[in-house]
């Protein structure tokens, strides 16, 4: 592939992403789209409709990019918590790292790559991809020094960034754990396997557990009921509303008329009184036994380092019964997934795995097909009646250089949906549990299918005819014990072409895509004007997608550290697609979605391990370079740099990570010491209605009329509605 072919799907790129930046900047100041483009804001008020006559919405203008670089840490902090922090950190920590390996790489490496060999260069736009990677430079250069520098600079660059990273992230999340001082989550522990009894019910054999084993500690706890007829009677209420609703705005009737019918309904309370002493109502417990119950439970603690002490310890001598868990926040909560039997996620682990490795093998045939598009000569084989096309040099540069990564894009819309519907089968107990889980799963997907069978199927389309036989996959080519040569001297040098076209096909276009918000805007489009629907201003917002943007995001970092030094043309490529990436993602935290729950920041784990992977995978691959080009003190330096950032990490893993998975006993200690006796009552109190099932069910219902969001339950609070457990406060957004 020459230098043009990039040169033009670049210019494609960078074409549609003006455009659409563009467009947004137009559609955003348009009132019919102001749900789209400011979801979250409207969610928490009610924004002046704009004079229809202001000339100016019409004009493109960049005032959003000034809003979203002046946008505060505080501020995202306060609409995104935690997580959007960490995610805004990890655009950061790439804009630097990679700002490093753009000035190292591109002033150092790559002259010496380009100048490797003794040859007669022609014009650069003429030139080959490869003449700029270090398949140009020779065996044995004394140059190589320069390569083995860059590869230090890079790796101790980013290592340091990830200490003072780690350090600053645990220092929010203490903070944030100390300054929620009154989160319901904190006294409660979630109890699953409860021992079913002929004799009494479930919520009997717990009350007689917790008193037995915990008689200082335990205060109260709330059963966890199947609520499915409870959930389809409200459906069916909703809808019957919504049809009354229409017919009164076609007649002129009110709802006050319906009400004087003979037959009309008499509406229930929203919010279930509680007694003192944390019960409710008989009323309401005839209610609850509509559904059955649950051998799960909240159990609520005096104490939260009780409540902690209780959800890490193994409360049985069969670990599948009494299984504790801290709870997760009252909006957090996946009650769908409550009632599984706990006796059944190991099986649904296993059904898990092998369906997930049945769809990886599956989307071995798109890789491949992507693949073959990108090898010019294979096509002229399989298809001879398209030679002649081919031939034509616009053509030919239009299929290697732009259509194999737009196909491979559109092939990866499926995958989040499908990883989606995996983790909630697996039971996750939360909305973020689900949402992390599918994060990890579209991680593991996105790095093996695009970055590494992309590698293996280009080398072994590019090498033998057909399917290799045996004897073929252990030759000298492809033998497993070979990888890091292969990786250097075939693999990544001859794919530099496809993983340049990639990054500006699914980074920035994909992020121009992103700003416009296609979908939502062609569904407001269709309601409002096909349509002449209007369901309020509430229709378009979305929880952010951290478990599709998190992954894309790991993976051009993950590119970049193994390009670095082979092909260094690619980091400016990566560079600029992270820099646009924080303007974009600001203001989409700032305007458009959602945050209804907040994990604590806990996608920084997987971003830190990740980023350890990937500066392992490059030095790997960097060893494979210095064998093949045969440069032993290269090679002794690039080992001793393996295990330095092998120590780093495990450093990292102890020092770190334990703060994501527990809460510190310290600091629940000091927050019990500072509660006085009167708010603790107070406390009390809220306990058992934060997590009242019933009430929840109620909030998330007359939440999905109002708000597009696929994944309802959350704590935002609704001009319509309040969320449960707490009063709603005119004008003080949450």
């Amino acid at each position: 592939m020459q230098l043009s072919a990039l040169l033009t799907s670049a210019g494609i790129n960078i074409g549609l992403c003006s455009l659409l930046f563009s467009l947004y900047s137009i559609l955003r100041k348009q009132p019919s789209n102001r749900n789209v483009y400011f979801g979250r804001t409207l969610a928490q008020m009610r924004s002046r409709r704009h004079d229809p006559h202001w000339f100016d919405r019409f004009v493109p203008s960049p005032s959003w990019i000034m809003k979203a670089w002046e946008l505060p840490e505080e501020e995202i902090l306060a609409i995104g918590g935690l997580d959007a922090v960490v995610f805004v950190r990890t655009l950061v920590f790439s804009i630097r790292i990679f700002s490093i390996a753009s000035i190292v790489c591109m002033c150092l490496v790559l002259p010496l790559n380009y100048f490797g060999k003794e040859m007669q260069h022609k014009v650069i736009p003429s030139e080959s991809l490869e003449v700029f990677t270090t398949q140009n430079v020779k065996a044995g250069s004394r140059w190589l020094w320069a390569h083995t520098l860059a590869l230090y600079v890079i790796s101790c660059s980013a290592c340091v960034l990830l200490y003072f990273e780690n350090k600053s992230i645990i220092k929010m999340r203490l903070a944030h754990i100390g300054g929620s001082s009154e989160k319901p989550s904190h006294f409660a522990v979630l109890v699953r396997g409860i021992p079913w009894s002929s004799e009494e019910s479930y919520s009997d054999t717990l009350k007689s557990f917790f008193v037995k084993n915990f008689p200082s500690s335990y205060l109260s706890h709330h059963m966890v009921y199947r609520c499915g007829k409870i959930q389809k009677l409200m459906k069916t209420a909703e809808n019957m509303y919504d049809k009354f609703s229409n017919h009164n705005a076609q007649t002129g009737c009110t709802p006050c008329d319906f009400c004087r019918q003979p037959n009309a309904f008499s509406i229930l309370p929203n919010k279930p009184e509680v007694t003192e002493g944390g019960k409710i109502p008989h009323n309401m417990n005839d209610l609850h036994a509509g559904g059955k119950e649950c051998a799960a439970a909240f159990v609520f603690f005096k104490t939260r380092y009780a409540a902690a002490s209780v959800a890490q310890v193994v409360q049985s001598s069969n670990p599948m019964l009494w299984v504790t868990d801290l709870a997760p926040e009252p909006c957090d909560v996946y009650w769908s997934n409550l009632c599984i039997p706990y006796r059944q996620f190991w099986m649904r682990g296993i059904a898990n795995i092998v369906a997930t490795t049945a769809f990886l093998l599956f989307f071995l045939f798109p890789v491949a097909l992507v693949q073959g598009l990108a090898n010019l000569e294979k096509l002229r084989r399989m298809f001879p009646f398209l030679k002649g096309i081919l031939e034509k040099r616009l053509v030919s540069e239009l299929v290697t250089g732009y259509l194999p990564p737009v196909t491979l894009v559109l092939f990866l819309y499926m995958v989040p949906p499908l990883m989606m519907f995996f983790s909630t089968v697996e039971g996750s107990i939360s909305r973020s549990g689900r949402k992390k889980a599918t994060c990890c799963k579209v991680l593991y997907f996105t790095i093996w299918n695009v970055f590494f069978v992309n590698l293996v199927s280009g080398t072994v389309i590019t090498k033998l005819d057909g399917f290799p036989s045996i004897k073929e996959l252990f030759n000298d080519k492809l033998y497993p014990g070979n990888l890091p040569t292969n990786l250097a001297d075939r693999a990544v040098p001859a794919l530099v072409k496809f993983f340049m076209t990639y990054v500006l096909t699914s980074g920035w276009t994909s992020l121009a895509c992103e700003l416009v918000q296609l979908y939502p805007l062609l569904c407001n489009f269709i309601n409002k004007f096909i349509f002449r629907k209007d369901h309020g201003p509430f229709d378009a917002s979305w929880t952010f997608p951290f478990h599709t943007e998190v992954p894309r995001v790991l993976l051009f970092g993950l590119i970049g550290f193994a390009f670095a030094i082979l092909a260094p043309l690619i980091l400016p490529l990566l560079l600029v697609y992270f820099s646009l990436a924080f303007l974009v993602y600001r203001n989409q935290i700032l305007n458009v979605y959602l945050f209804e729950y907040d994990s604590g920041g806990r996608y920084w784990p997987i971003i830190h391990n990740t980023t350890i992977f990937s500066l392992l995978l490059g030095q790997i691959i960097a060893v494979g370079l210095f064998v093949l080009k045969q440069s032993p003190v290269c090679l002794g330096f690039t080992s001793v740099l393996i295990g330095s950032t092998v120590l780093f990490n495990e450093y990292c893993r102890r020092r770190f990570h334990p703060v994501f998975r527990y809460i510190a006993a310290q600091v629940l200690i000091e927050m019990d010491q500072q509660d006085d006796q009167s708010r603790t009552e107070e406390i009390y109190q809220q306990l058992y209605r934060s997590y009242c099932q019933l009430e929840w069910i109620t909030y998330e219902s007359s939440k999905s009329r109002f708000s597009g969001n696929s994944d309802n339950g959350g704590c935002i609070r609704q001009t319509e509605g309040t969320e449960p457990g707490k009063e709603s406060v005119p004008g003080n957004p949450s």
